[in-house]
């Protein structure tokens, strides 16, 4: 069965088309600036990229091009769109209704769309997706795989806020987590590799976003990221845990509303904020290698958050088998994998520095043969994940 993967925001739309037999990945791309003046990046596996400037007033025009390029005689990778067996579309915010993936139904578009003010600037954007791909594509099944989902089975005591239960009771306000699409691919990844069920593994996605999850014999029991992906660790651009109180202070100082005070926390925050440099490591890296400070500062800032976690998630398993580093900056920056283990040598941790020099593998351990806990580095792959769950439902 051939899978169109669907991530649609605002104004992007990403895609990929997946055999889900081989799990070959047979072509990506994106549509930017929908709704403005509309791009189309297309790049069939082994050829090309090739790059279409055409009007996408709205997702359903921009899903249409995605479709005509997929299948165009000429650069297509499929002879005909009724090779598409199924649509696998990432949805950000499921709420409590959701604690798995789902065939997307009218009625269940419904409920997602009674998540939108949990998440107003994803939802909405993800159901625009699903209802343009099922006006073009009417006979083809639709599958939705929700970024909270796995979450769902953390106990209570680590969703519930300290705040009245009230609001709990009627507005759901509580731990959500996010990215639970790759912590719920790496930590099968890893038990597969493992070769056991019963592990107590903490997964570190790391990326311009960034959370940790830790994960006892495959269920998530607790998460870094809350009601919003704003909580936890510090982020690209995102603030990470701070005291609520601070929102006051500069908004009095600034003079800011509360959306004013929101866009710092959340755009002018993070890695970026603090190094004045960038949200990107690669560029933070090299900032630092020069003798900038700050960016020295926002690296080791970063790292000791991820370690503070870990150090807590290994506590709320009463122990830890192993530590999986995922995500862009999980996957590639030795640097930050470094200094957070530098913090772990109570776990009884030994790195191994060649292999945490390695780039490029999608499994390898970077802890010593000796280490009382393994560390190791996996290429997350949510595309891979949603069509995996898109293929088992629709079967």
């Amino acid at each position: 069965m051939k899978v169109l993967v669907v991530n649609c925001g605002s104004s992007s739309l990403k895609y990929q088309v997946i055999d889900s037999e081989s799990e070959e990945v047979l072509a990506k791309g994106l549509c930017e600036r929908i709704g403005i003046d509309g791009r189309l990046v297309y790049q069939k596996t082994g050829a090309d990229k090739e790059t279409t400037e055409a009007a996408m007033p709205t997702h359903k025009q921009a899903i249409q091009m995605v479709l005509d390029a997929i299948a165009n005689p000429n650069t297509g990778c499929i002879a005909s769109l009724k090779e598409i067996g199924a649509v696998g579309h990432r949805v950000v915010h499921g709420g409590e209704k959701f604690a798995d993936s789902v065939v997307l139904t009218e009625e269940v578009l419904k409920a997602v769309e009674d998540c939108n003010d949990l998440a107003p600037l994803h939802n909405p954007a993800n159901l625009i997706g699903i209802r343009a791909c099922k006006e073009l594509m009417p006979d083809v099944p639709m599958v939705g795989v929700f970024d909270t989902a796995f979450h769902q089975t953390m106990p209570e005591r680590a969703y519930i806020y300290g705040l009245p239960y009230e609001y709990y009771e009627k507005y759901k306000v509580r731990r959500y987590g996010f990215h639970g699409t790759s912590h719920s691919f790496v930590s099968k990844q890893v038990a597969k590799t493992e070769g056991r069920q019963d592990l107590k593994t903490i997964v570190c996605h790391l990326g311009n976003g960034a959370s940790i999850c830790a994960v006892n014999a495959g269920k998530s029991v607790d998460t870094s990221m809350g009601l919003t992906p704003l909580e936890g660790l510090i982020m690209g651009t995102r603030s990470g845990d701070i005291d609520p109180s601070i929102m006051e202070f500069i908004a009095k100082k600034e003079n800011l509303d509360i959306a004013g005070v929101m866009n710092v926390l959340n755009k002018r925050s993070g890695v970026e904020g603090i190094s004045g440099v960038s949200s990107d490591f690669r560029d933070l890296e090299a900032a630092a290698e020069s003798g900038n400070e700050r960016a020295l500062l926002a690296i080791e800032a970063f790292s000791y958050r991820v370690a503070k976690y870990v150090g807590a998630y290994t506590a709320a398993m009463n122990g830890v088998d192993v530590i999986a580093f995922t995500a862009g900056i999980g996957e590639n920056t030795a640097i930050v994998r470094r200094q957070v283990l530098s913090y772990l040598g109570y776990l009884g941790i030994t790195m191994d520095e060649a292999a945490n020099a390695k780039r490029g593998e999608d499994y390898f351990t970077i802890s010593t043969p000796d280490s009382k806990v393994k560390v190791v580095v996996v290429a997350t792959n949510e595309e891979l994940a949603i069509c995996r769950e898109t293929v088992a439902l629709v079967r």
